[in-house]
Order: C-alpha cells, then structure tokens, then sequence
C-alpha cells in the first residue's frame, strides 16, 4: 500500500496540474470507485461539474482537494490506485474507474485502481478538513507535529513500538517499510515495549522516521511493483536503499548478519537480529 512518500509525491503532481482549474465532465466508469460517496454516481458528478479546484492537501494517506463550493473531494489510493494526469483522448487504461475533464481543454485528470480498494468520494463543506479524516493524526513532516506530545503518547501506550508507528490516530503515513526502516536506523526490536522508550530513544526514533521519509520522498517513493506510480506513470526508486525491509537473508548493511523475515500482524517484518536483539522477557 502507497505510504506517506508515495502519496506526498502524487499529491505534489496533482497539485502542479490540477489547481487552480474548473471541472468540466465526471465520468464515473465503475461503482465501487466512489462507494464511499453516498449519494451515487450522478451526483457525484453533478456537484464537482463546475467547481474550481483550489489545493491539493494530505493527512497521512489521504488526498483531499478543496473546491470553490467549501466542498472537498476525498481520495485514498488503497492498495493499488493511481491518479493519472493524462492527454484528453489518451485510450482508457485497463482499470480506470473515473476520468475528470477540465473546462479549459487540457490534461485530464484519473483514477485508475487494479484492485478497487481505493476510492473517492465528495466531503460536503470540507473543504479546511474533511471529517471523513478529522481522527487521523498528523505526520513527522507537517510543520505542525508536535514532537512533545507524539513522544508522551508514545510511551504511554502499553503496546510493541512498531503497532504505535502503525496507528494512524498516534501518528499517520508511516506502514510497514518505512517503520521497519526507521526500527533499523534505532536498532530497535519491533516488538519492544514502547512504555519502556525512553524520551531520548522515542525522539531518536521519531527523528529517524523523518529521515526515512524525507529521503524515500526525495527518491519519488518506493515501487516495488508497476501499482504504484506518479502522476506521470513514474516509478519511484527508494526501494533500491533499503536497508531491512524486504532483505531478508541478504546481509545488513550495518553488520554483515542476514536480516531476518518474521510475521507480524497477518504481514512482515524484517530485522537485523544482531543490530535489532529481542527485547529481554521481564525477570519472574
């Protein structure tokens, strides 16, 4: 599933091409692309036909452009969505699900979903902040993260420190590669007590979330697979500087030691077994 790089990067592409311009055609070509939108397809169309779109924001992994109505449309990508900035004309891909056309003629705008996980849907008046996302946290790259309350949240919660990176209301954008990654940085076991960080090793862990982020931003996000690509169809590249996740048996860039794959919540996770130790069983 896209993550906070991935969806950073295409935000950034809409943004470039669709700010600023009027909503001319809604196409919707399949159901469940907008099954969170309540009032169906025609309307789905009939209140963005019109709108002038004014930004393109993100809260974690959702994509919300605010519209001159103070309405906003809602997108999540899933496992697998796509927003495609292409040619009026452009033969329609094999997935796609809806089409936008502008009313000054050029680039349309589409969402193309392999797997229908994704979806879109309108947001009435939520144009400063959806209330589809209102309980999502902010990210480690929002100005306006408050590292103070992230570390106190932190180690309040009785819980392994990969499952608080995990939830979203504690803080969102970071999934399964880029948490292993940041654990790697720390040397942290995915399993330890994140009641038992200190402040100084939950902001050391914090920092390196944000250094994952920003370098795997830089590199256009990771695509380890053709499901995941910008708004021009491009790939991003991240996934070539990975230390740990998805290496297992390949020696860890630190240490030598091949990185282990364990299970971990119906998914993975990888670590170096040296670097990442288990966390000690507390004494009887």
């Amino acid at each position: 599933m896209p993550e906070l790089p991935e969806v950073e990067v295409v935000r950034q592409g809409v943004d470039r091409w669709v700010t600023g311009r009027t909503v001319a055609e809604v196409e919707v070509r399949h159901p469940r692309a907008i099954r969170r939108h309540a009032g169906g397809a025609e309307d789905f169309a009939a209140v963005l036909v019109g709108r002038t779109v004014t930004a393109v924001r993100r809260r974690g992994k959702y994509l919300w452009l605010p519209l001159d109505s103070g309405d906003a449309l809602v997108g999540h990508l899933g496992m697998s969505g796509q927003l495609l900035v292409v040619s009026p004309g452009t033969p329609a891909e094999t997935h796609l699900r809806a089409r936008f056309a502008f009313a000054d003629g050029g680039q349309e705008l589409r969402f193309v979903d392999q797997r229908t996980f994704g979806g879109l849907a309108v947001d009435p008046a939520g144009a400063p902040l959806p209330s589809s996302i209102r309980h999502i946290a902010r990210d480690p790259l929002d100005p306006e993260f408050d590292d103070d309350a992230f570390v106190a949240a932190l180690r309040r919660r009785r819980t392994g420190v990969k499952r608080a990176l995990l939830d979203q209301t504690l803080v969102s954008g970071v999934g399964n590669i880029y948490a292993d990654e940041a654990l790697w940085r720390v040397r942290l076991h995915w399993a330890r007590p994140s009641e038992s960080l200190t402040r100084p090793a939950a902001r050391a862990l914090l920092a390196a979330v944000r250094e994952v982020l920003g370098s795997a931003l830089a590199a256009g996000g990771t695509s380890f697979d053709s499901l995941y690509v910008n708004v021009n169809g491009e790939s991003g590249y991240f996934d070539r500087s990975l230390a740990a996740y998805g290496q297992g048996d390949r020696p860890c860039p630190r240490c030598g030691t091949p990185i282990r794959r364990e299970p971990f919540m119906n998914r993975s996770s990888y670590r170096c077994p040296r670097c990442q130790p288990g966390p000690r069983r507390p004494r009887r």
